[in-house]
């Protein structure tokens, strides 16, 4: 991959530590937030400003921008029908999960986290890899298709992880039908799945048992203080 040219470096701390760097390349505001985005899949520019309701259509374009002038995501093209612009983390900028998933952990404990704020399908689906208690999914396999707003998921549970992956969620032993606010609600709010559904905030179809035991999976970390 060719690189543009950087040419504005006024804003760069002129450190060689690594970490110094790496806020050299992603210390915008914005700038990670687009990037989780982009974590579970290509994007339209339009999918990711409705993700991020907070953003300019201004500050958006300059951030893909200049993460694309550095190397972290591109832009392509879908061939037709449905040919349209997308834009997508390269492998180098696919590496930077483990970054948000440890970030998300770090802030949960602390106790000025508000968990009411918009919460995207890319934020849950971050949040359900980062927080999964591996010795309470441990023997387990199973398939859970997520139906979050527009867009569908596929997780599949085994070896005490969890794989995501964008697409029909039909297959799966069982499907969990909202909006991620909803979701998150059951799994982190412990709010009952009867009481979501009478809501019309939830639909489950499938295996109820397995969703069930699902939402428990992912307990939070204790506050750092109180």
């Amino acid at each position: 991959m060719k690189l543009e040219k950087i040419t504005d470096r006024r804003r760069w701390y002129d450190d060689a530590c690594a970490a110094a760097h790496a806020l050299d390349l992603l210390g915008e505001r914005w700038a990670l937030l687009v990037m989780r985005e982009l974590i579970f899949g290509p994007r339209r520019f339009s999918d990711l400003r409705a993700s991020l309701p907070g953003i300019s259509a201004n500050v958006l374009t300059q951030r893909l921008e200049g993460l694309e002038a550095v190397g972290v995501l591109l832009r392509r093209r879908l061939p037709p029908p449905a040919g349209v612009q997308v834009y997508e983390l390269t492998p180098w900028g696919r590496e930077s999960e483990p970054i948000f998933m440890a970030l998300g952990r770090w802030a949960a404990r602390s106790p000025l986290h508000d968990p009411t704020l918009p919460f995207s399908a890319a934020s849950l689906l971050l949040s359900l890899r980062t927080m999964l208690d591996a010795g309470r999914a441990e023997g387990i396999e199973a398939r859970i298709g997520l139906r979050l707003g527009r867009e569908e998921f596929a997780l599949r549970l085994a070896g005490g992880q969890i794989a995501v992956s964008p697409g029909p969620a039909a297959e799966a032993d069982a499907v969990i039908s909202g909006e991620p606010p909803a979701l998150a609600a059951a799994i982190y709010g412990g709010q009952p799945l009867e009481g979501l559904e009478a809501a019309g905030a939830l639909r489950i179809d499938g295996d109820r048992v397995l969703v069930r035991w699902f939402v428990t999976l992912f307990p939070l970390p204790p506050k750092a203080f109180p």
